[in-house]
C-alpha cells in the first residue's frame, strides 16, 4: 500500500519540483528585485558620498573616527546624509558605485562623488550627468529592472561645488544669477531623466547656507555667517523650488519630486547650537570645524613630508556641527536629518 502511494505521489512531487524551479528562475530574471525592499540611488557630491572618491582625504585619518571607527570614504567623522536617509527607509546604506563588484547591490547604489557638481567641477570626477549614465548602464545590463526602480527612491545632493568652480574661474559675481539659472535648468533635466529611467520618487536637496561654512566664517572669526553668500543659496533655492513645483504639476495624480530643505535645517541647528554656546562657552562653536586646518585650505587628514599632521582636532567631535571646513560632522548630519523627517515621509513606501 505504501509503495502504491509513493508511485501515485511521484507525478505530483515532480510537478512541484518543476514549479519551484520555474519560480526560482523567475526571481533570478528580475536582477536584484525584492518587492519588500526599497532601494536608494544616490547622486551628488561629498555630502552624500560614502566611498566613491578613493584618493581623497576621506580615506585617511581622522575621517571616520566616530563611525565606522576608521576612514571609510565618508567626508565626516561618521555618518552622512545618505546613511540617515537609508536608515529612514529601513535599509542598509547602498553600496558605493566604486565598490559595486565586491558588495551586494540589494539596497541600491551610491554614485555620489566628492567634489563633483551638476556641471564638470573636477577634471576626473563624474558630474551628475555621468553618474546618471552609470545607472542607465546598470539598467541596460539588467542589474536593476523596472520592478526594482518603481519602488525605489533617488537622492540628489549637490553642496555648492558648482558655485565654487564658478568663482574660482574668475567670473564676475554679477553673472552669478544667470549662472544659477543655467545650473537649475541642467539640474531639472537631470532629475527628469532619473524619473524617466523609472524611479518614482526623487528627493532633491536644497543648497545649504554656504555663508555659514567654516571656510567662509573665517572672515568673521567664526562669530557669524556671511549673509551676502547666503543670498546666493537663497536665490538658488527659490528658483529650484519653483522648478520642482512646475515639474510636479506636469505629473498626473502623483508627486514625484520632493525637496529637502537643507538650508533651513542647517541654519536652525546652527542657531540652536550658537545659543547654547553663548550660554556655555565650553560647548562647541557650530561655525568652527572640529578638524581644523590652515584656514581656507582643507588640510584635515593631511600630513607634511615628515608625517606631521597638518590639522588639529577638537576635544569632542560628537558635539560639533562641522567636521572640517565644509562638511558636517555626524552630529551635524543627525541634527539636520531630524529636521528633514517631515519631508522624508513623502518618500516612504512602507
Amino acid at each position: 500500500m505504501a509503495k502504491q502511494l509513493i508511485i501515485m505521489l511521484l507525478p505530483l512531487l515532480l510537478l512541484l519540483f518543476i514549479l519551484s524551479e520555474v519560480v526560482e528562475g523567475t526571481k533570478k530574471s528580475y536582477g536584484v528585485y525584492d518587492k519588500n525592499s526599497v532601494k536608494l540611488f544616490v547622486f551628488g557630491d561629498s555630502y552624500a558620498d560614502t566611498g566613491n572618491f578613493m584618493g581623497s582625504p576621506s580615506y585617511k585619518q581622522p575621517y571616520g573616527i566616530t563611525f565606522p571607527g576608521k576612514p571609510a570614504g565618508r567626508f565626516s567623522d561618521g555618518r552622512v546624509l545618505t546613511d540617515y536617509i537609508a536608515s529612514f527607509l529601513k535599509i542598509k546604506t547602498p553600496t558605493p558605485y566604486a565598490l559595486r563588484n565586491s558588495s551586494t547591490l540589494q539596497n541600491g547604489i551610491n554614485f555620489a562623488y566628492g567634489g563633483t557638481g551638476v556641471f564638470q567641477t573636477l577634471t576626473n570626477g563624474p558630474n551628475m550627468t555621468v553618474q546618471i549614465d552609470s545607472l542607465e548602464k546598470l539598467i541596460k545590463q539588467n542589474v536593476y529592472t523596472k520592478q526594482d526602480l518603481q519602488s525605489s527612491v533617488a537622492l540628489v545632493v549637490n553642496s555648492g561645488n558648482d558655485y565654487t568652480a564658478f568663482l574660482v574661474n574668475n567670473r564676475s559675481i554679477t553673472e552669478i544669477k544667470s549662472f544659477t539659472t543655467s545650473l537649475i535648468n541642467q539640474l531639472s533635466i537631470n532629475v527628469q531623466r532619473i524619473h524617466n529611467l523609472g524611479i518614482n520618487k526623487v528627493a532633491i536637496g536644497l543648497l545649504e547656507p554656504i555663508g555659514c561654512l567654516p571656510e567662509i566664517t573665517l572672515v568673521t572669526f567664526h562669530l557669524s555667517c556671511v549673509d551676502l553668500l547666503n543670498l546666493v543659496s537663497e536665490d538658488h533655492n527659490k528658483l529650484l523650488l519653483q522648478t520642482v513645483l512646475q515639474l510636479n504639476q506636469q505629473q498626473v495624480g502623483k508627486s514625484v519630486y520632493v525637496t529637502l530643505d537643507l538650508y533651513n535645517a542647517f541654519l536652525s541647528t546652527i542657531k540652536t547650537m550658537q545659543k547654547k554656546h553663548d550660554e556655555n562657552s565650553t560647548l562647541m562653536n557650530p561655525l568652527k570645524s572640529c578638524c581644523e586646518g590652515d584656514g581656507l585650505t582643507n588640510t584635515c587628514g593631511k600630513v607634511d613630508d615628515n608625517g606631521e599632521k597638518k590639522y588639529s582636532l577638537c576635544e569632542k567631535p560628537k558635539l560639533s556641527f562641522f567636521w572640517d571646513n565644509v562638511h558636517p560632522s555626524q552630529n551635524g548630519w543627525h541634527a539636520v536629518y531630524t529636521l528633514l523627517q517631515s519631508s522624508l515621509h513623502q518618500l516612504n513606501y512602507r
